[in-house]
């Protein structure tokens, strides 16, 4: 159910969000009504209701204290608030690009959080040209796997070290032992390595941070890291499990 909070997350104030959600279930209502059902006092409800109705997220009827009130349908006012959304990123995005500049170094960055490591991760390989490198447990072979194949019809030469079960039909697939990558903690990290020139490492837990580098000396290492045990793999391929034999049916005793 919604509260508060989630409307306040798109610019509400704490008392339009809770005169709003009284609306949606008692309407049309009057400024009284809606104070002792929203548990606000009557002058900040007259107060709220007119910068609801001031930003089109309310409906009035009448002057404002006989008036009554209905709210504006919550997908036509969501919708509208998301086309003012795209259209407030695409300006921004062009001026704020304006504004970046940005430099060929070798510092070594770290990131903080799933969805400033998955843009980053995203990124590194939607920008790769020639080649990638992977290192990648099932949680993240279903949320790169869109991108990854994508690469592979650009002609990046793709090689995936999976540590988990999830399967990847696109470029070179070699998958770690289960125990082995327990035993590295493997399965709590991913790598993405591309071009040789780039190279984010992260861990899933207990929160996902990463590191970010174009340092060459680490960026060589690491791709020599994912090189090699795609190497062992193919020298050393986990055999496939055999097939349980079916059982032969016991004959039944004559009578």
């Amino acid at each position: 159910m919604a509260q508060p909070d989630d409307l306040m997350a798109i610019g509400f104030t704490q008392y339009e969000a809770r005169v709003y959600l009284a609306l949606l279930g008692e309407n049309p209502a009057t400024g009284y009504q809606l104070s002792k059902k929203a548990g606000i006092p009557r002058s900040m409800v007259y107060e709220a209701l007119g910068r609801l109705h001031a930003r089109g997220a309310i409906m009035r009827t009448g002057d404002q204290r006989a008036a009554l009130y209905r709210p504006v349908p919550p997908d036509l006012l969501l919708d509208r608030y998301a086309q003012e959304q795209q259209r407030l990123t695409k300006a921004l995005r062009g001026s704020l690009s304006a504004l970046y500049t940005s430099e060929a170094e070798e510092h070594i960055w770290s990131v903080s959080g799933e969805q400033a490591v998955m843009a980053y991760a995203l990124q590194t390989v939607q920008e790769a040209q020639a080649e990638l490198l992977l290192v990648l447990p099932d949680r993240l072979v279903e949320a790169l796997q869109g991108e990854i194949a994508t690469a592979c019809t650009r002609g990046v030469a793709v090689s995936s070290l999976l540590t988990g079960a999830a399967e990847l039909t696109c470029g070179e697939v070699a998958r770690h032992p289960p125990f082995e990558s327990q035993l590295q903690e493997l399965t709590t990290m991913f790598m993405v390595v591309a071009d040789g020139k780039t190279c984010l490492m992260a861990s899933l837990e207990p929160e996902m941070t990463a590191t970010l580098t174009n340092n060459r000396n680490l960026v060589f290492i690491a791709r020599q890291f994912v090189w090699m045990e795609l190497f062992t793999q193919r020298l050393h391929p986990r055999p496939a499990r055999p097939r349980a034999k079916a059982r032969p049916a016991k004959a039944r005793p004559k009578r």
